[in-house]
């Protein structure tokens, strides 16, 4: 029998969260930009998407730089590699395309992985946000570029106390 999937909203910095997942793991966050009625916290939702929103509190307060959650996404396994290689860029460090498709093994595949990126369903704790164009500029990103740009300079300033990259 699969695993019941409850949603949670959570009010951050870069706009409304969609958090999904079961009592097990966490499969989804994503942005909403349309407005919902009553969002929030709702009733009778897994301790774990709760201790999902406490770990993005504390992330967007500068207290968080890894997130320590179960994770679940479907694809292939080509994509899975990618996602994994997305998991080992350090909190405040960006790297480009061209160099995640090295870390997946064929620098032929940068369209994939570029691909691969994009369908990443578990936004910034699975950090795609920290991959950017080889000549340095914010490229791609599923949230907008606004949302990039402000989740990047956010780990900069943590990190470094750098107030702006871009």
């Amino acid at each position: 029998m699969p695993d019941t999937i409850y949603t949670t909203y959570y009010h951050s910095p870069v706009g409304l969260l969609k958090i999904s997942g079961s009592e097990n793991y966490i499969c989804e966050v994503s942005f909403n930009d349309k407005v919902q009625r009553s969002v929030g916290i709702k009733k009778n939702i897994p301790p774990l998407l709760i201790q999902c929103i406490e770990q993005f509190i504390q992330y967007f307060h500068g207290d968080r730089k890894k997130f320590d959650l179960p994770i679940h996404q479907s694809g292939t396994k080509f994509q899975q590699g990618v996602w994994q290689e997305l998991l080992s860029i350090p909190f405040g460090k960006t790297i480009s395309y061209l160099d995640l498709a090295r870390r997946t093994g064929d620098t032929k595949a940068t369209r994939a992985v570029a691909n691969a990126n994009g369908k990443n369903n578990v936004a910034i704790i699975v950090p795609c946000h920290r991959v950017i164009g080889s000549n340095r500029e914010l490229i791609g990103y599923a949230g907008g570029l606004w949302r990039k740009k402000w989740l990047l300079e956010h780990e900069a300033k943590v990190a470094y106390g750098v107030q702006t990259l871009f």
